[in-house]
């Protein structure tokens, strides 16, 4: 769970009510995230405003046989030996011209999750992301957004479809936030330039837990064969207490060789600054590819390294590896399954086994997830 982030002081059979975007949009930014599904050609459309929708569960199985039925160290897929409803989501978007919106609402285990640490998170559990955007068309590309919304920092998004595996990194889960409330704007130099600025209540706050700001900068240079975006976040995270900054510095690189392959690599560090002396950090790499076997079947490793050298978002003091394999299936242009092993281990007795806490050093599970994903004409 991310508790330690705003706190440490931190199938088909559901499409009718669901929805989903790609990162680029997410984010406020104009290049595509490391991995994107074909949107299906539907026509989702209500005079200026877009509609999608996302239906996403899941069954999985641990083969320490937990007695908790929990998956540790997973940002969304917890639940192990049940049928799970991960997330369904209604998107309503504008494009600013020059004032639009976007509002996300949803429903599942992924927004109980992602809200874990927000103090009295109310309506905003279920808006995933909701803001108001300004783009003057005299501004020269200038965008500013306002309100929720999803993290520039990592290679992953809130959205399964939009990744290359169904699990999420522990980067992901564990190196990185998931959302911001405040103020955002990108501004693009250039044919492959654009840079980012935003100042935020903090990390996964909408109501901040202290009255100083963190401010975050991105940059990103993307052509048709790679994307490089780079985050850097910095401000006070503990709670009613401006001392001790939280910094974090985060690196993707995308790269397209060929029509059929991408890979990604991705780097985060991470200092959380005590109130008296001393500080505690995290670091870790991640790298992933997506092979498209054929038109209807991608087959995607990854494979990660950890190190959570004071146990400050783990909790335990431990280096952790991470090794998965996924199988995509495209059933139709609107249903995807994906298939999945993976392997979890670490160099401290971390993982449960049975009815005995923190037995093993490591986790192997099997994932089977089925995602309907319904997208306006592009």
């Amino acid at each position: 769970m991310k508790h330690w982030k705003c706190v440490v002081t931190n199938a088909s059979l559901l499409l009718a009510g669901s929805v989903a975007l790609a990162q680029s949009t997410d984010q406020g930014q104009t290049v595509a995230t490391p991995a994107q599904t074909a949107p299906a050609p539907f026509s989702l459309s209500l005079g200026p405003v877009d509609f999608s929708a996302l239906a996403d569960v899941y069954y999985g199985l641990n083969f320490n046989h937990p007695a908790s039925q929990a998956n540790q160290l997973r940002a969304f897929d917890v639940n192990a030996s049940q049928l799970r409803l991960n997330m369904t989501k209604l998107t309503m978007e504008h494009s600013p011209d020059p004032v639009g919106f976007r509002v996300d609402a949803g429903y599942g285990r992924a927004f109980d999750i992602m809200h874990g640490s927000e103090r009295g998170p109310g309506v905003f559990r279920y808006l995933p992301q909701a803001y108001v955007s300004l783009k003057p068309k005299s501004a020269r590309g200038l965008q500013v957004d306002f309100g929720k919304f999803s993290t520039a920092a990592g290679a992953e998004v809130i959205e399964t479809n939009s990744n290359w595996n169904y699990s999420r990194s522990l980067l992901f889960a564990y190196a990185v936030p998931y959302y911001h409330f405040g103020l955002r704007a990108t501004m693009p130099a250039g044919r492959h330039f654009t840079g980012g600025l935003q100042v935020i209540n903090g990390w996964n706050c909408v109501e901040d837990n202290n009255s100083g700001k963190t401010v975050a900068m991105v940059a990103t240079v993307a052509t048709s064969k790679l994307t490089w975006t780079q985050a850097y976040l910095t401000g006070p995270e503990k709670t009613d207490t401006n001392k001790g900054n939280r910094h974090l510095y985060d690196t993707t690189l995308v790269l397209t060789p060929g029509s059929k392959v991408n890979v990604y690599l991705n780097f985060d560090y991470g200092v959380d600054k005590k109130v008296d002396r001393g500080s505690m950090r995290w670091v870790g790499v991640a790298g992933a590819a997506r092979f498209a076997v054929t038109p209807w079947l991608a087959v995607s490793p990854r494979l990660e390294w950890f190190n959570d050298a004071d146990g400050f978002t783990t909790g335990t003091v431990q280096k952790v590896k991470e090794g998965t394999l996924t199988a995509e299936f495209k059933i139709r242009k609107w249903l995807l399954t994906r298939l999945e092993y993976r392997r979890d281990w670490s160099n401290a007795l971390f993982f449960n086994r049975g009815a005995d806490l923190a037995a093993s050093r490591g986790q192997t599970t099997l994932l089977a997830g089925l995602v309907a994903v319904l997208e306006p004409k592009r």
